[in-house]
């Protein structure tokens, strides 16, 4: 399914708002790489630059109260969810106002009023989670389903398959998507993988589907079909989306990594920019005007200008509160 052919199936609301929640990842993800070289932020930053069109078109078909599972490059699945900007910017600042009072910065980032059971720093570690949250659903009848990001690297674990594995087998409300950039850290995928990543589902009895993950509205009705798919009780799905993220695995990691990225290969993915194709196509269709298109970049420009601001004077957490909200309270304590 094509851009071109799918677009009639959206609403023009919803299509505009895609194409916004596409460029305020974008414009995030620039303003952090800003501030990373600026000494602002601490710890390490994965940027999602170039892959905006993967969570948007998933998520848009999620409703607030279905869930996700992220990554250590997850700001945009976040974001997509409907996590505020000034709150994740204060997170990654470190700040009490951030979505875990700056205890978790960019890898650790939770709202459970969004529907955001955690981004991960372990490499897959966000599958048996999502698929747990999956479990819960299916035990307590309710109809929510659960989307698991996970990258190509993760695809390589051996949690992948034995969360598939009790998916299948308990016909579980899991949507497992596999973001296919190309790389594993600094490591071409194609070397370290064997096969399709999509055909890894078909052991276990589970429709796979591999996407442009370039394309927004393709990645859309991919998930729409396994959201309907798990709500009925058909169990889960895995999507293959193959983009390609612009920035280094880390950013600083020129300092170590050295160029493992053919400029021409980096190139000619920029030229398939998913924001600019798709904010092409709604032009094309007398859905949105270039000054409209304009204007939305600009609004949104400033909501990342507003968000630096209110982390920075936000203030930073008190060091007595170091060990609170690391354990559930217990019934004698509660």
């Amino acid at each position: 399914m094509t851009t071109t052919s799918a677009l009639k199936d959206l609403s023009q609301d919803d299509a505009i708002m895609m194409l916004r929640n596409m460029i305020r990842i974008r414009r995030f993800e620039e303003k952090l790489s800003v501030l990373f070289k600026r000494g602002k932020l601490p710890g390490f930053v994965h940027l999602y630059t170039g892959e905006e069109a993967i969570a948007v078109g998933a998520c848009s078909a999620l409703r607030t109260d279905d869930r996700i599972t992220s990554t250590h490059r997850g700001h945009g699945h976040l974001i997509a969810k409907g996590a505020r900007v000034d709150r994740m910017m204060a997170e990654l600042f470190g700040r009490v106002d951030g979505y875990c009072r700056g205890k978790g910065g960019s890898m650790h980032i939770v709202s459970f009023e969004l529907g955001i059971i955690g981004t991960n720093g372990i490499v897959g570690g966000g599958i048996p989670i999502g698929t747990g949250s999956a479990w819960a659903d299916r035990h307590l009848g309710r109809d929510n389903v659960t989307i698991v990001f996970f990258g190509d690297g993760a695809s390589n674990q051996g949690v992948f398959f034995e969360s598939m594995n009790i998916a299948s087998v308990w016909g579980l409300p899991v949507i497992f998507v596999c973001e296919n950039n190309g790389y594993t850290e600094w490591t071409p995928t194609s070397e370290l993988t064997a096969g399709n990543i999509v055909d890894r589902a078909a052991p276990m009895g589970i429709p796979g589907e591999a996407v442009d993950g370039n394309d927004v509205v393709a990645m859309r009705f991919a998930v729409e079909r396994a959201v309907e798919r798990a709500r009925k009780g058909e169990g889960p799905t895995l999507i293959e989306a193959k983009s390609y993220r612009w920035n280094g695995h880390n950013e600083g990691e020129e300092a170590f990594a050295g160029a493992y990225r053919p400029d021409e290969e980096q190139a000619a993915w920029r030229e398939r920019d998913p924001i600019l194709a798709f904010g092409e196509r709604l032009v094309e269709n007398e859905w949105l005007s270039r000054d409209e298109w304009a204007a939305i970049d600009s609004d949104e420009q400033a909501q990342i200008e507003a968000a630096v601001e209110f982390a920075e004077n936000s203030p930073f957490p008190d060091a007595e509160e170091a060990l609170d909200h690391l354990f559930a309270p217990s019934k004698e304590r509660a």
